[in-house]
Formats: structure tokens, C-alpha cells, sequence
């Protein structure tokens, strides 16, 4: 689990919801890397996979996921 700063629960704030409470993202890493699907919960936490690990400041961008996997 990854916890966001202020400057990444404001963007997702402004996002639509998933469901209840939480949204599937992509993230965008500084090195060109795109991490699809992951669930934000409450706009504040990242539920992040063992296979990839990053941390808040590898963070480029983050956008509601696109992916229909």
C-alpha cells in the first residue's frame, strides 16, 4: 500500500469514483514506465502489486485507467 501526498488526493478528488469509494488507475512513472489497473482507495492509498514497486516520487502522472482487461 502506497500512501499519496495532498498534491495526488487533490487530482484523484476531482475524478470520478469506480465504485464506493474507490477508482482503477494507471499510473505513469517518470522512466516511461505505465502501471495499468490499480485500485486508489479513498483517493489517498495505492494498492500496489509485489511485481511493482515504485514509490511516490517515481510518480509522473496519474489518470483513471482506460483498460478494459
Amino acid at each position: 500500500m502506497l500512501f499519496l501526498s495532498q498534491k495526488w488526493v487533490d487530482k484523484l478528488a476531482g475524478l470520478p469514483e469506480t465504485g464506493m469509494g474507490y477508482q482503477i488507475v494507471d499510473v505513469y512513472l517518470k522512466n516511461g514506465t505505465i502501471v495499468r489497473g490499480l485500485t486508489v482507495v479513498n483517493c489517498e492509498q495505492i494498492v500496489v502489486p509485489e511485481s511493482h514497486s515504485f514509490s511516490e516520487n517515481d510518480i509522473q502522472d496519474i489518470w483513471l485507467s482506460q483498460s478494459t482487461e
